[in-house]
């Protein structure tokens, strides 16, 4: 039964669980460890289920939480702050993580908040780059809700520097994308950056 779960899970997700499990099995060989001892027989197993959890996004297309809308005649900015997400850095395969700050410009239509954070949710679950995190992000909502402009600010911190290399605990990357309106009008711009928090003096 399980098995039969396994391969319709693949199916689904796109991910090779059984490949997976064969590369762990050989990663933990090529570093001098025993695959077959008791705290290591089900780690590739485990690593290769982590993988199609954290991996899930590169099969979904976030732009089908955009697709109802609500007229509501609103034409001001529309703010999520401080959704949280974990990814991983395409680099060294470890994780980063933090809170992304998402505003938009409507036409008139808006988008149940949540939808926002399952944009960014799903964007995140692939091997990212922060910059590139922010620009999907941005760009999935422009177009997905027709908004006359969209800000994106990421704030994370990766383990890839803090865990390991430079070795700096506490460090955060801040990374910011604007489209539309949000990069033609400096008055949209620097109310969008002060209302989360990143405007003049702060």
């Amino acid at each position: 039964m399980q098995k039969g779960a396994e391969r319709n899970s693949l199916v689904q997700s796109g991910v090779d669980l059984a490949r997976i499990q064969a590369a762990v099995r050989e990663m933990l060989l090529a570093i001098g460890e025993d695959p077959d001892r008791e705290g290591l027989r089900e780690t590739p197993r485990r690593i290769a289920e982590m993988y199609q959890e954290l991996f899930a996004g590169l099969w979904q297309d976030p732009a089908r939480h955009l697709q109802v809308t609500f007229e509501e005649g609103h034409d001001e900015l529309v703010i999520v702050k401080a959704i949280p997400f974990h990814s991983m850095c395409e680099h060294h395969f470890m994780p980063f993580f933090g809170v992304a700050h998402v505003g938009y410009l409507p036409r008139g239509r808006v988008v149940g908040i949540s939808k926002i954070a399952r944009v960014v949710e799903e964007l995140a679950r692939r091997p990212q780059l922060q910059e590139r995190l922010a620009a999907q992000v941005a760009d999935t909502l422009m177009t997905g809700l027709e908004a006359q402009g969209v800000g994106v600010v990421i704030e994370a911190e990766h383990t890839c520097m803090t865990a390991r290399g430079v070795r700096k605990p506490g460090s955060r990357i801040v990374t910011s994308v604007t489209r539309g309106l949000f990069r033609e009008d400096p008055a949209i711009r620097e109310e969008f950056f002060a209302l989360i928090g990143h405007g003049p003096g702060r």
